[in-house]
């Protein structure tokens, strides 16, 4: 009986993990040198987003903010296109100068449910120096700490 129990225990947290906790493969140079192209990061779905995490982000379905050649792109098994980035500012904090598009550059705090976010590679990233602010909905997680790469 004990046994049974283990091993129902060991599936149910296999489960919960799985909801809360993501592999993804970044792809491209737009975090480097923090993350290179082909390295595993482990991901904490949900949570809260501030300054200096790393988050992965769902791209714009809408093409405006599709990605450049050599941007970061996590993969993670799902029909989306996803992007990994630092975040610069979060609700209320000011963006730091530079990192908001002429539009978006009012001087005044982030709103309410958006992220300014950047690569750390900043001659080489699609972030929020381009596309304005990120919805915070759009954030699958903050990764926890990089995995080894397969051999």
């Amino acid at each position: 009986m004990g046994l049974i129990v283990l091993g129902l225990g060991m599936v149910i947290t296999g489960a919960v993990l799985r909801r809360t906790l993501v592999v993804v493969t970044v792809r491209g140079g737009s975090m480097e040198p923090t993350y290179r192209d082909g390295e595993r990061v482990l991901v904490r779905r949900g949570g809260r987003c501030a300054v200096g995490h790393v988050v992965v982000v769902r791209q714009e379905a809408d093409g405006h903010s599709s990605p450049t050649p050599g941007q970061a792109v996590a993969a993670v098994g799902t029909a989306h296109e996803w992007m990994i980035k630092r975040v610069a500012a979060a609700a209320g904090d000011r963006p730091p100068p530079g990192a908001l598009p002429g539009p978006y550059a009012t001087g005044g705090p982030v709103p309410p449910g958006a992220l300014v976010l950047l690569g750390d590679n900043t001659h080489n990233s699609y972030d929020s120096r381009e596309a304005g602010y990120f919805p915070t909905t759009h954030v699958l997680g903050t990764v926890i700490r990089p995995r080894p790469r397969p051999t």
